[in-house]
């Protein structure tokens, strides 16, 4: 398997980055709202839109959808002006960040709607809160508000269908999926950003003997990374009744 190549393709990423050696990165009210300011100036140079975003003590969550191939330009202007900022708010000198950022190309729509959750629901996890919305440093709480708008605009968050997903916790099937994202390998071929699959499409339908079984190797499917329109061109059904099977 070849490693991992850092995707440039526009489409949606979701971006990852931690304190070194895990410390804190937000210390006052005052960090976060910078740090916002910085991601509003990056979206006004670089075009790209913030889906979603969390910002927590130690690692901040971004899922942003960029138009150009410009990735790795608004995460080097995100980090090192937050980096400049912090170590000279508190003196301090060395790299604040673990690394140069983690990024994650979302190649099929079906992990756009987990990553809502898993992003909108970190401070959950954390049992910071319990709720979805009183978390006051993530965007699913700035929309409630109203508030952030200008930084916020063009979310698919505002969308009341996929708002609405954020209240279901994420399962074991969830979280696989987002592992696997994770883990998924790309090569370049033609100038266009390929998957590689591990494993054949019909492999996964040998021997269905009824609907059940089937909508398990679809589910199986999409969490290898296949596309829903993929799926539903090779089984003759619909998109919509992918869509279903994996909701």
């Amino acid at each position: 398997m070849s490693r991992r190549p850092r995707i440039e393709q526009a489409g949606f990423h979701h971006l990852i980055n931690r304190g070194v050696a895990k410390t804190n990165i937000f210390l006052k009210p005052q960090d976060y709202e910078k740090f916002l300011q910085i991601v509003l100036e990056a979206k006004e140079r670089y075009d790209f839109i913030v889906h979603s975003l969390c910002l927590m003590s130690n690692h901040y969550h971004l899922l942003l959808e960029t138009k150009q191939e410009n990735l790795s330009l608004i995460a080097r202007q995100i980090n090192s002006k937050y980096a400049q900022y912090f170590n000279k708010e508190y003196k301090r000198v060395g790299p604040l960040w673990q690394g140069r950022f983690k990024n994650y190309y979302v190649y099929d729509e079906s992990y756009l709607y987990v990553l809502f959750r898993y992003v909108e629901r970190n401070p959950i996890k954390a049992k910071i809160t319990d709720v979805i919305g009183k978390y006051l440093w993530n965007s699913s709480t700035f929309l409630l508000l109203g508030i952030k708008k200008e930084l916020m605009n063009g979310s698919l968050l505002y969308n009341q269908n996929i708002f609405e997903l954020l209240d279901n916790d994420l399962t074991t099937e969830d979280m696989q999926k987002l592992e696997k994202l994770q883990k998924t390998s790309y090569t370049k071929q033609n100038n266009v950003i390929k998957r590689e699959k591990q494993k054949s499409l019909d492999s996964y339908f040998v021997d269905i003997d009824n609907i059940i079984q089937r909508n398990k190797e679809i589910r199986k499917a999409v969490i290898d990374g296949y596309k829903q329109s993929e799926i539903a061109e090779f089984l003759k059904i619909s998109r919509t009744t992918i869509s279903k099977v994996i909701r």
